[in-house]
């Protein structure tokens, strides 16, 4: 097709009237240029057009591309996939590994799930990179001890025997969970049955001083009747919204204190280490240099956040009882 047209390209210009040939010299010229365009765009065209690409290896198509029948390149499942290897096999007494079930059910399996193979917002740990690195509890025990807050999970209190005897039982559960296939996404209702409402009461209008804000009769009124199982469960630890129970968190309320000893109070609109600005009661928006004024915040959640490391297993589900009482 190149070829072709270049010689059309060249047949028009060989083909000028009889009568250019009075001036041989300028017709050899012109002959000379004509065979010089007609190159020119040979090499043009040729230059152009893509270079063919050579199979892969095994004329296979390639990664992440289309094959034959136009299929996306998927991947597999989390479940699918080989759980992690344990780097270091351990084994331990079998009532050593009985006893840490029973402890792991009724502190870790409202979300980890009573066989530890996961729940509605727990990992699986059998597929975990940490267990599978855990010697002897030097990895799992920091983490039962302080928590996780910052992915929901709260600090545990337990003795230190407890948390051996919990290792022994993840440990033994990764060890026959390595063969199987699939995990398991949910939490059986038993898991969160454990508590005494009538301790849980006490607690709530003690101890735990959640009737300083909340009341059975005033906002909690049919709580019981609205969530249910791991909902309820959520929304009491972190009511700010972690989770599927959780609730969207309330704005923090600011109050301003203004160099002319005024005092303005709204929710906090936006906030950074120069600025800060609130939507005032008439709606208004308002800021303030931080270097001018002084700020006192009041976070609706503190109280929700300081309670966390002093619950013990048992407080969180004896509360759980008492709330699951409100319908």
């Amino acid at each position: 097709m190149d070829n072709i047209l270049a010689a059309k390209v060249a047949g028009t210009l060989y083909s000028w009237p009889v009568n250019s040939m009075k001036h041989p010299m300028r017709s050899f010229s012109r002959v000379a240029i004509a065979s010089l365009l007609s190159t020119s765009v040979v090499v043009l065209l040729h230059a152009q057009a893509p270079a063919p690409q050579a199979p892969p290896a095994g004329g296979q198509p390639p990664a992440g591309g289309r094959g034959q029948g136009g299929g996306r390149a998927t991947q597999g499942s989390p479940a699918s996939q080989k759980p992690p290897q344990t780097v270091t096999p351990q084994t331990y007494p079998p009532e050593l590994v009985q006893r840490g079930q029973g402890l792991f059910v009724a502190t870790c399996g409202f979300c980890h799930g009573r066989d530890a193979m996961g729940g509605e917002t727990g990992p699986d740990l059998t597929r975990s990179a940490l267990v599978a690195e855990d010697v002897r509890g030097d990895k799992i025990s920091p983490v039962i001890k302080n928590g996780r807050p910052d992915k929901g999970m709260p600090p545990l209190n337990v003795p230190d025997a407890d948390i051996a005897a919990i290792v022994a039982f993840i440990h033994d559960t990764k060890t026959k969970a390595d063969s199987l296939e699939g995990a398991r996404r949910s939490v059986d209702v038993t898991d969160l049955q454990t508590g005494n409402a009538q301790a849980g009461q006490q607690y709530f209008n003690g101890a735990g001083g959640c009737a300083k804000c909340h009341s059975p009769t005033g906002d909690l009124a049919g709580l019981a009747s609205r969530l249910q199982g791991l909902q309820l469960f959520q929304r009491m630890l972190y009511p700010g919204g972690r989770g599927r129970g959780g609730a969207p968190p309330p704005t923090p309320v600011a109050t301003i204190k203004l160099p002319s000893g005024e005092s303005v109070t709204g929710k906090v609109a936006y906030r950074d280490e120069f600025t800060i600005a609130i939507t005032d009661a008439a709606g208004y928006y308002r800021s303030w240099p931080m270097s001018k004024v002084k700020a006192t915040l009041v976070n609706p959640l503190e109280a929700h956040i300081a309670q966390l490391p002093k619950y013990t297993n048992d407080d969180m589900h004896n509360v759980l009882a008492y709330l699951q009482t409100l319908k």
